[in-house]
């Protein structure tokens, strides 16, 4: 199988909720919430995309780094390069509806472990959806990060405890999601976190604890108050609030806010391993790519999710060869030197 026959197949499934674009930018699918669209214009899912496409990269030849190293360190456990696939469920509410939850869940988690990186699984307004999620990891032996919707804390612990039986590397509460029109739609109750609500989440933890969506120097501060162990730069894909500014736009501003009192993960509108480059130059300690990784997975189940993943990889890898990286921490110490910032970039 190759990845173009894959996104044939993932046009076929997944009409009329995405149409696998030549580019994936949310211009066609704006608005197509339920789907995998953008809220309202569609203008936070399309200016991810855009602001990421608006960053060049420093070409730099004459040096001495020949075989760059991708590997990084997450929570104890190697990764064979700083990229996950996001946590997205829903092939029945998103994503055409031709294949079982458990059946597309087991293709990312599989193709994961197969490319040496961390499947994070998702929550959704079904119990059912993070059941599968779970018994998947169980059954592949993965350790993964669950990732559970800001329900009131008495459910959302419950739905901790239920994540914990799958013996996950970190668990995470994607706070973002109490804008999300899907949840409502079934008559699920999902909020805003105060510091005291997740710093309650945050005690009944014994692993790592992540929140994501983080979108301000502000917020990012008040994750650490609340005791986060890492944090993700994400508008939800676009899918929660119109005219939100980009990931890319805000991200630089935030992890210097944060100055590494615990991790900065990425997402929005990636579509390749430069895109990837670009974000750990504005200082990204891993970078989540969310819509790629599941379409491949409808369309070509874990063999598509191991060959985007390695196309992922070489693409990144060439990025750090032409731009004299050595390693990871080579594109941290040299940071926004890497790149070039337009200046219409928000």
């Amino acid at each position: 199988m190759t990845l173009k026959e894959a996104a044939v197949n993932a046009r076929k499934l997944m009409m009329p909720q995405c149409r696998m674009c030549p580019q994936c930018d949310g211009v066609a699918c704006r608005g197509e919430v339920p789907g995998m669209g953008g809220k309202g214009t569609g203008s936070s899912f399309i200016s991810n995309y855009n602001a990421l496409k608006k960053i060049t990269l420093n070409l730099k030849t004459i040096h001495d780094v020949k075989e760059p190293v991708l590997e990084t360190q997450l929570f104890g456990q190697t990764l064979s390069m700083p990229v996950m696939p996001a946590p997205i469920t829903g092939v029945n509410l998103n994503m055409g509806n031709q294949i079982t939850e458990e059946d597309y869940i087991r293709a990312v988690i599989r193709g994961s472990k197969t490319a040496g990186i961390i499947p994070m699984v998702g929550d959704s307004a079904y119990k059912s959806f993070i059941e599968d999620n779970l018994k998947v990891l169980k059954e592949e032996s993965v350790s993964g990060i669950p990732f559970i919707k800001p329900w009131n804390n008495e459910e959302l612990l419950s739905r901790i405890d239920l994540a914990m039986t799958s013996a996950p590397l970190a668990v995470g509460v994607d706070i973002d999601a109490a804008g999300l029109d899907t949840l409502k739609m079934h008559g699920q109750r999902v909020d805003p976190k105060s510091i005291r609500e997740l710093k309650e989440i945050k005690a009944h933890l014994s692993v790592p604890f992540i929140l994501k969506g983080i979108m301000t120097v502000e917020e990012a501060n008040l994750a650490v108050l609340a005791g986060a162990d890492a944090i993700v730069v994400s508008n939800h894909g676009g899918r929660i609030l119109d005219h939100t500014p980009a990931t890319a736009a805000v991200l630089s501003a935030i992890a210097e806010a944060v100055d590494g009192r615990l991790k900065v993960l990425v997402d929005g509108g990636v579509r390749s391993g430069v895109d990837v480059f670009k974000l750990l130059a504005l200082g990204a300690d891993a970078v989540l790519i969310g819509r790629p990784f599941a379409q491949y997975a409808i369309g070509g189940g874990e063999e598509a999710v191991t060959l985007y993943a390695q196309k992922i990889y070489n693409e990144l890898k060439g990025a750090m060869l032409l731009t004299g990286c050595r390693d990871l921490e080579a594109i941290r110490d040299s940071g926004k030197s890497l790149i070039n910032l337009p200046s219409n970039l928000l």
